[in-house]
């Protein structure tokens, strides 16, 4: 009698967060992973690090080191960003070799590659070029392929995937309009189902979708809408629900062709307008069965798809702007020395390099989770939010080392088109501050809570069984974790039990107090705020930061153990979960501050807040490590290797140098790269001056003016002279920015035409029929 009074007081007085059908079919969606064990309050991080770590099979490997590279070296990344025109021979080129079939299976045409091997490829072109990347990154992920593997008929597979993997099919996703961006299940975008003269079931939609990437060049769209159905022709009633369906270019009443112009690096992206547009009902993917079914595909798609392409591409700009601002600063002068060695620079450095590998840790984590079958809609939120915004942070250090550097355009400016850039990924998939403030949370403290998910359901099915059975192990959980908690904060996380990891085993005590404290505010927020979590964006918000720190931690650990815990990147691991343990605080501090007017709220506002800050769980001991991380990107050799990982990085002779043709034709990257490696090999006969200046041999001046009298002396040799002059001219050279004549200045003849696309061209082709071809053409914007 008492629960069933306690289940008909929360039924009446609505205390767990509502959900509505397509909230629950996010919730559904996917599983829970790593995520369910902060929310547990009791995280076995042994288990978590004995988990699969994923390495590239050797064809991955060999596609990466030959196609991925070949296909680079076609594509001038400046000129792509200034013309926006990609040269024939590279788009050949990337449906030779099956750029547009990743994710496509082997039997279809498709390399069928790793989602590891996906998410690199993806790191690699995004940090290059964003232009070329979304020409890979789109018919990759969430669109025609994905869904037609997952949902399509036997004939659809068959159709399109061989097609798709060709690129004679180059795809878009219709989703997003005026009205519905992060709130896409909003969508006004129709299709009435019908049956035409011949008996046909057939659809006429009408839409208009914006912000849509390769929509102007594209000749194969999935177009989500409501489809609706008046005379119930499929027994599901006159509203179906969320569809999606096929639509070929050149269809009667379809327009497209018309570009946006996004900001930064620019890429292929428009509006797609249907009036009327009439497409057979069979184009939906999966077929009538899965008509109002297109909610669900999606939820269940991008509930570890989110983890893939955007997050991919902000850990390739991290992982350019740590190397970027690291070698630049070794090279770089003033004040007589590298700039590399002031603290002010070491600072920024430092967090560039440690986030790099904190980024990368992650990526991989994630997609080795993918690659084992799971597919966390929680943390693949978490994945994109924060490591985009996590990119666009370094981006911003690597503008503040770079400094004119970064600002002035130009061929040889390697961070300024990915700084403009990056607000893109902070807003597509949804933008990061409905990320953080609606999903994060919001769907975690009811999907991956250990009890939560289960009472909301009982309750909506007034199912007292169930109801008692959670809510007792809810109690239960509730008083161990809050045991667990005290003891964890009179000992400062001494007595959780954790895996002796080398030099990590303090932090993981740290992290196991955090998810014991975030685990007790959990359960006290759905107590005391309940239904009401949705409308409190900034306290969900808080909830999502203290989760996300904490997940990006665990990863960081992650990769430290898989990788063998080197000794060298301890620096980078302990800086990585010190940063990570300041933002949990912080999290917590406005949780307890911004907690809500209630007995609860008080406490956590007074006596809480003021333990918070008294025993926090890091202090301000960070600055230790800062000249080691820092070192870690200004000097060559292995672990400057592992942070620039995949990068797409030059080869370079540095004796070729010396020709003055060959140095002033050598740009961006590569020249910043010569300098690096040779102001290094300069080393060894700057110490030998500096020796012989400190022993008097030599009077005081730099080693510059110093060189010929310490020739003369003996004390170089002209081979180290060679070595010195080399290393002085490429470094001056590298830190030149570009200058343009008043021509060259003002020319924009380029943006007046479109590269050779033939998807742009294709008109219509049904099942069945073959795809026409088309010859070269050069399309008149």
């Amino acid at each position: 009698m008492v629960f069933k009074a306690i289940m008909n007081g929360l039924i009446k007085a609505k205390a767990m967060p509502q959900i509505s059908a397509t909230e629950r079919q996010a919730l559904e969606a996917g599983t829970v992973w790593i995520d369910g064990q902060v929310f547990s309050g009791k995280p076995d991080f042994a288990k978590m690090f004995a988990e699969p770590y994923a390495k590239l099979n050797q064809r991955e490997r060999d596609f990466i080191d030959g196609p991925v590279h070949e296909l680079c070296a076609m594509v001038d990344a400046h000129q792509l960003a200034k013309t926006r025109i990609i040269p024939k021979e590279a788009v050949d080129f990337m449906a030779a070799k099956g750029f547009y079939s990743f994710l496509i299976p082997q039997a279809y045409g498709g390399l069928e590659f790793s989602v590891n091997a996906i998410s690199t490829i993806m790191a690699m072109l995004t940090s290059y070029s964003p232009f070329l990347s979304t020409l890979i990154v789109i018919p990759n992920s969430l669109g025609a392929a994905e869904l037609i593997k997952h949902y399509g008929t036997q004939d659809q597979k068959n159709h399109y995937l061989p097609r798709l993997a060709s690129g004679e099919y180059l795809p878009c996703f219709g989703l997003t309009e005026p009205t519905a961006g992060s709130d896409a299940a909003s969508i006004l975008a129709r299709g009435v189902l019908f049956k035409n003269a011949e008996g046909k079931l057939q659809i006429k939609l009408n839409f208009r979708k914006r912000y849509i990437t390769l929509a102007p060049i594209a000749n194969l769209i999935s177009i989500a809408f409501k489809l609706q159905d008046p005379d119930n022709l499929l027994g599901k009633g006159t509203d179906a629900g969320i569809t999606v369906a096929l639509v070929h270019r050149g269809t009667p009443g379809l327009e497209m062709g018309k570009h946006h112009q996004p900001i930064g690096d620019s890429f292929h992206n428009g509006p797609l307008v249907g009036k009327d547009v009439v497409v057979d009902a069979d184009e939906i993917i999966g077929g009538l069965e899965y008509a109002g079914q297109g909610w669900r595909m999606l939820m269940e798609q991008l509930a570890g798809g989110r983890a893939v392409s955007l997050p991919a591409g902000g850990v390739g700009g991290a992982r350019a702007a740590a190397v970027a601002a690291g070698a630049y600063a070794r090279v770089r002068q003033q004040f007589g020395m590298p700039i590399a060695e002031m603290e002010g620079i070491q600072e920024k450095l430092a967090e560039l390099a440690s986030m790099a590998y904190l980024s990368e840790a992650s990526r991989i984590y994630a997609c080795s989770a993918l690659d084992n079958n799971q597919q966390p809609p929680v943390v693949s939120a978490v994945w994109k939010a924060y490591l985009t915004e996590l990119a666009r942070e370094q981006a911003k250090n690597a503008m503040d080392v770079m400094a004119g550097a970064g600002v002035m355009q130009g061929p040889n400016n390697i961070i300024g088109r990915g700084y403009c850039s990056s607000p893109v990924a902070i807003t597509v998939e949804g933008a990061n501050i409905m990320t953080r403030s609606l999903i994060t949370f919001g769907q975690g403290a009811v999907r991956c809570h250990p009890y939560a998910f289960e009472i909301a359901n009982a309750l909506e099915a007034n199912d007292l069984q169930s109801f008692t059975k959670n809510l007792k192990g809810w109690i239960g959980h509730m008083v161990a974790n809050t045991g667990r908690l005290i003891g964890l904060t009179l000992t400062r996380g001494h007595t959780a039990s954790v895996p002796n990891v080398s030099g990590v085993k303090p932090y993981l005590r740290k992290l196991a107090w955090a998810s014991s404290r975030y685990a007790f505010l959990t359960d006290m927020a759905l107590i005391t705020v309940g239904g009401k979590l949705k409308a409190r964006q900034q306290l969900t918000g808080h909830f999502a930061d203290a989760l996300g720190w904490q997940l990006l931690a665990i990863s960081t650990v992650r990769r430290y153990v898989a990788e063998g815990e080197l000794k060298e990147d301890l620096p980078l691991v302990q800086y990585a979960l010190e940063y990570s343990l300041e933002k949990i605080q912080k999290a917590f501090e406005a949780i307890y501050a911004n907690f809500g007017n209630n007995p609860v709220g008080f406490l956590l506002r007074t006596v809480g807040y003021f333990s918070l800050r008294v025993n926090p769980l890091v202090g301000a001991t960070r600055d230790r490590l800062v000249p080691a991380c820092a070192k870690t990107i200004t000097k060559s050799g292995p672990q400057f290797a592992r942070i620039a990982g995949d990068l797409v990085m030059p080869s370079i002779d540095l004796k070729s140098l010396d020709d003055d043709e060959v140095l002033a034709n050598t740009k961006g990257v590569a020249r910043l790269m010569a300098a690096f490696m040779a102001v290094q090999e300069a080393e060894v006969v700057e110490n030998k001056i500096k020796v012989a200046r400190r022993n008097k041999q030599l009077e005081k001046a730099s080693v510059q003016e110093l060189a010929e009298k310490a020739l003369a002396k003996g004390i170089i040799t002209a081979a180290d002279k060679v070595i010195l002059d080399r290393a002085n001219r490429i470094a001056l050279e590298a830190i030149m920015v570009d200058e343009f004549t008043a021509e060259e200045f003002y020319n924009n003849d380029s943006i007046h035409t479109t590269p050779y696309f033939p998807s742009a061209q294709i008109a219509n082709v049904k099942h069945g029929e073959e795809t026409p071809v088309v010859e070269k053409l050069r399309v008149v914007a």
